[in-house]
């Protein structure tokens, strides 16, 4: 498979969660300004097609499938800014906006998918950490997409 699947969204589903997020941020890499975080709770009947890491996708195809991905998606974007990164960290800043996009959800997912290898310590519901997320599931890709375009 080149993309990212639904097995970990089914794998989680087979645990009994019936609403998974994906989450992802973007902008820990750059010197200056905020972290963007998504989190997307796709409709699993409805998933755009083409879904992949943002990184992988040109400008044009990441706007294309943000705007599908919020016609048929719940999601939520949050952020840590700049002087919150100063204070916190880059890491614990990018965690409290992953943790700030999951409680901007109208509904709150039973599970959330985290792109990485650290779950954020205030995340209040379940969660598994998964590296290079946003190339192996579909609800991070989603998230990794919007967030990318929002920042």
């Amino acid at each position: 498979m080149t993309g990212p699947d639904f097995s970990y969204e089914r794998a989680a589903m087979d645990r009994g969660f019936a609403r998974i997020a994906g989450v992802d941020e973007v902008g820990r890499g750059p010197l200056a300004g905020p972290v963007t975080a998504c989190a997307v709770v796709l409709d699993m009947s409805r998933i755009p097609e083409g879904l992949n890491d943002s990184k992988k996708l040109s400008a044009k195809r990441r706007e294309s499938l943000a705007e599908a991905i919020l016609s048929c998606a719940e999601v939520s974007v949050a952020s840590a800014s700049v002087e919150e990164i100063d204070e916190l960290n880059i890491l614990r800043a990018s965690h409290l906006a992953m943790e700030r996009a999951v409680a901007g959800l109208l509904t709150p997912p039973d599970h959330c998918l985290i792109d990485g290898n650290l779950i954020p310590k205030g995340l209040t519901v379940s969660a598994e950490a998964i590296v290079k997320g946003d190339s192996k599931s579909v609800s991070i890709s989603a998230a990794s997409i919007v967030a990318k375009i929002r920042r």
